[in-house]
């Protein structure tokens, strides 16, 4: 599973909150292998920083009751002087740049990547249960479709960890910068044939009572801070893309430490990613740490 926000102009439309896989190696025990420690607060001090940054691991999408800012939390960000977030959502021209990547290329519609009986359960439900007109929508990528429904399938208010931060920012005048551009991470989508993103969507729709069962269990592995047993739990999930998994998770993870590095580097940046992204011998705690990093958690 993985949780969108298209409430948060589509917030970041490729990180999981929780559920993105990553694969598991068996790393040896030195100083890079992932860490048991339970926590979602990371500092990250040495390697010639004047001062500290943090790494945070969010979940996009949850109900609204229960996003909480710790105190831990909330002093991270007072010692930060930047906020980083996977993209961007301070941007004046995100909205922009999310309509331009919603839709499929020319010619190609959701209804030609299901078959017949996939299409009429998944049109049915669009229409009838959340009161979206499917078959105006059929132009749309599949894996946009599918982040319509969480909200439904959370079935209360909904909130975010992103949009909340970027009000923080705003606040304390923070300045909101990105790790990689909306085109990025939508690329990364467009490498996934239509009928596998296709798939996710019906298998979400004919499976909704496993999908609302599976986020709880993953949203209680956020609660208990577990960003170990988060990957482990979200490599069972019914649905995911695991032969997808290193574009999701692992390149993108290599991809952001050299930026994190020159990001703090410049000053003490607050660094908020999806969970899943932090745990692992691919995660971004342990790549931290081959660079020469300290990372310790902040408890």
């Amino acid at each position: 599973m993985r949780l969108f926000s298209l409430s948060f102009a589509a917030t970041l439309l490729l990180a999981s909150p929780l559920a993105q896989a990553q694969k598991v190696a068996k790393a040896p025990k030195t100083a890079t292998a992932p860490a048991t420690t339970k926590s979602l607060l990371w500092e990250i001090s040495g390697n010639k920083l004047a001062k500290p940054s943090y790494v945070f691991g969010t979940i996009h999408l949850l109900c609204a009751d229960d996003l909480k800012m710790s105190e831990a939390v909330k002093k991270a960000i007072d010692n930060s002087q930047q906020i980083a977030l996977e993209v961007d959502m301070d941007s004046p021209t995100m909205m922009e740049e999310m309509r331009g990547q919603m839709m499929l290329p020319a010619g190609q519609t959701v209804q030609g990547c299901m078959t017949k009986e996939e299409y009429a359960a998944v049109s049915e439900y669009y229409t009838n249960e959340l009161k979206m007109p499917f078959a105006q929508m059929g132009t749309m990528k599949p894996f946009i479709l599918s982040s319509l429904m969480y909200p439904k399938t959370l079935g209360c208010p909904v909130g975010s960890y992103e949009g909340t931060l970027v009000d923080i920012a705003k606040a304390k005048q923070l300045e909101v910068i990105g790790l990689e551009t909306v085109a990025d991470q939508m690329g990364i989508f467009d490498k996934i044939p239509c009928d596998k993103q296709a798939r996710m969507l019906s298998d979400m729709v004919a499976k909704r009572s496993e999908a609302q069962q599976e986020f709880k269990a993953l949203f209680q592995l956020y609660q208990a801070q577990d960003v170990e047993g988060l990957l482990k739990a979200s490599l069972a999930s019914q649905f995911g893309m695991k032969e997808y998994e290193d574009e999701l998770i692992t390149n993108r993870n290599k991809r952001w430490i050299p930026l994190m590095a020159q990001q703090a580097s410049n000053k003490p940046t607050f660094f908020a990613v999806g969970a899943a992204h932090l745990g692992g011998s691919n995660g971004v705690l342990t790549l931290l740490r081959q660079q020469g990093y300290q990372v310790k958690p902040v408890l």
